[in-house]
């Protein structure tokens, strides 16, 4: 059975949605119709996490821990040159970079990061938008996290925890040759992505004069501006939906539905500055030695920015 010889592993909140996306356009890579399998990082486990209904049931659902189940992700697979999944909980758990190694040694390993500050609270935006952060406001969240981790929640709640790459970068660059790994950054990627994905495709050995589509915006985080379309939009199984289901082709429903979606986002108050300096002080000195470990300047994260 078919495996992947590419991984996009992370950061969570820090673009890889739009990356596999974008990845997917291109005539020669095929992606795995699930986003997410999360294999590498719950094989042969039970998937049991705490947290809100909706993120633990996800997680919990969605997470495939059978190698066989997980090849049949690749079943449709045909002529493509780069096959690949996105799954951005391998940069987190520790676990997952072992299996990879283990199962797929030569494989090639595509990373996104972004400015850890921001990272933590669109992530905490991102739960606010789908009604599953249960505390009020980012410092509330922020001074809850140690119970989560301690209670076993779904790690998109590990606001802080997340967002310390170092010794995630440092756990692949330990296990691969540092030429199977392409780091990119979440603020190069959104000024330029046609850039990025150029060099992406290079890296995967794929036509890089292919110019994928990056028009659209995934993953968007922000406030409904009409909770029931939100919710509308959000449901698998609405009844209006149901009977649009066969009329639509797929690919059209899903971009509508997608355009819809943001453009009922408003954007979210931004950070409060005091909070925003609390979290970049937390963060020095990882972002130092992740600066040293990638020879890339990361200066601008440490930068104070205006609340």
């Amino acid at each position: 059975m078919v495996m992947p010889n590419f991984l996009v592993i992370g950061a969570a909140k820090a673009g890889t949605t739009a990356l596999y996306s974008y990845l997917n356009q291109h005539p020669q890579v095929f992606m795995s119709p699930e986003k997410e399998p999360h294999f590498f990082a719950f094989e042969g486990e039970k998937v049991n996490f705490n947290g809100t209904a909706g993120a633990k049931e996800w997680l919990n659902r969605t997470a495939i821990t059978d190698i066989n189940i997980y090849q049949q992700q690749f079943r449709e697979v045909s002529k493509e040159i780069a096959i690949g999944e996105a799954s951005a909980l391998y940069l987190y758990i520790p676990k997952a970079a072992i299996r990879i190694q283990y199962h797929i040694p030569k494989v090639k390993l595509i990373i996104i990061l972004r400015n850890p500050v921001e990272r933590a609270y669109s992530a905490f935006i991102f739960q606010k938008r789908d009604g599953l952060e249960p505390d009020f406001d980012f410092a509330q969240a922020l001074k809850a996290e140690k119970s989560r981790i301690e209670n076993n929640w779904v790690p998109i709640y590990y606001y802080q925890d997340m967002g310390f790459y170092y010794h995630q970068i440092k756990r692949y660059f330990d296990l691969f040759p540092q030429e199977q790994i392409r780091v990119y950054l979440y603020d190069d990627f959104t000024a330029n992505p046609t850039q990025i994905l150029q060099d992406a495709f290079r890296f995967l050995n794929v036509d890089d004069t292919f110019i994928p589509n990056t028009s659209t915006r995934h993953n968007v985080s922000g406030i409904p501006k009409s909770k029931a379309l939100h919710e509308f939009l959000r449901a698998e199984n609405h009844p209006v939906k149901t009977v649009l289901k066969p009329l639509i082709p797929k690919k059209i429903r899903r971009d509508v539905m997608l355009k819809l979606h943001n453009n009922n986002l408003e954007k979210a108050p931004p950070l409060a500055r005091e909070i925003r300096q609390q979290l970049t002080d937390m963060y020095r000195e990882d972002i130092l030695k992740l600066q040293d470990l990638l020879q890339r300047d990361l200066s601008s994260w440490l930068v104070d920015k205006k609340g």
